[in-house]
């Protein structure tokens, strides 16, 4: 049991967490405002949110990947891959919580990918749900992809400096 703490310790410095903020925030007697109070009334242990992230995150991969089951019916697969992506999504805010994580996705480096991802998300959606147009739907679907990758090259440094240049280069139409 003790090495099991120290695996949770490790994964907690692993991912920002201090070690004793569990500690911490039980002993703390926060302001009265309502995101602070909700904060407080839905904390989990780093057990519950390891648990949670798996689960979420194992969730979304498999409809994911259920969704290529469905691709030739691009409606149930816009609808199974776009869930997919969000619960994938939302595993994250397991980890650092739903507060950080949205404060995250807002940081100027990249509310433009976070935007573009969560427009083609809603864009895919209405176009499986209400036009039930197979080729809009599918490039919905393309589009939400790309947003996709884009808000994931967000997180690494340079990143998508670097895919830019590189595709610059691919595709400059001067001889």
């Amino acid at each position: 049991m003790d090495k099991m703490n120290q695996a949770f310790e490790k994964m907690k410095m692993l991912v920002g967490m201090e070690v004793e903020d569990e500690q911490r925030a039980a002993e703390e007697e926060g302001s009265l405002s309502f995101i602070d109070d909700l904060n407080r009334n839905c904390a989990l242990t780093t057990k519950q949110r390891f648990y949670g992230f798996a689960i979420c995150l194992s969730a979304g991969l498999a409809c994911t990947l259920l969704s290529m089951l469905v691709f030739f019916n691009p409606v149930k697969f816009g609808i199974t891959f776009t869930l997919g992506n969000l619960m994938a999504l939302g595993s994250t805010a397991f980890l650092i919580g739903p507060q950080r994580q949205v404060t995250m996705m807002l940081d100027p480096a990249r509310i433009y990918a976070t935007a573009l991802y969560l427009a083609s998300i809603i864009i895919a959606l209405f176009c499986a749900l209400y036009v039930r147009n197979k080729l809009l739907t599918l490039l919905a679907i393309i589009l939400e992809f790309t947003g996709l990758i884009w808000y994931s090259l967000s997180y690494i440094p340079f990143a998508r400096t670097v895919v830019s240049k590189v595709f610059m280069t691919c595709f400059d139409t001067e001889f």
